[in-house]
């Protein structure tokens, strides 16, 4: 069984900085791509940020410039650094790790969430 586990949302004024982390705990034999989605009241879920095993990040283009996702594979953990932070960033913040388990199984999993409010 595999978990992610996010922490670091919280409240922060607008031009602030927040870090999220999101680790995977469980029966990983190897992660492939990791992931930070959001969602906003009323609003459709959108990828923030995404970073390979290998190679360059992708950012949504909202947040060029002010986010930086980053991991620790000898962690198994994402982060993602967020500073000028914007009212419009008001979001739960969602981790998500394409793996592969012991058993050999590759699927997709989700964390379960951390509210990011920024305050203006």
């Amino acid at each position: 069984q595999v978990q992610l586990v996010e922490s670091g949302g919280g409240l922060v004024q607008a031009g602030g900085s927040l870090r999220l982390s999101c680790k995977a705990f469980g029966n990983i034999f190897s992660i492939y791509a990791m992931a930070w989605y959001r969602q906003a009241p009323g609003k459709q879920r959108e990828l923030v940020a995404s970073i390979p095993s290998g190679g360059s990040a992708n950012y949504a283009e909202s947040v060029k410039g002010r986010f930086t996702i980053s991991r620790d594979n000898a962690k198994n953990t994402v982060y993602l650094q967020m500073n000028s932070l914007e009212p419009e960033d008001t979001a739960v913040y969602t981790c998500n790790a394409d793996l592969r388990n012991m058993g050999g199984l590759r699927s997709e999993y989700w964390g379960q969430g951390t509210q990011v409010t920024v305050a203006s």
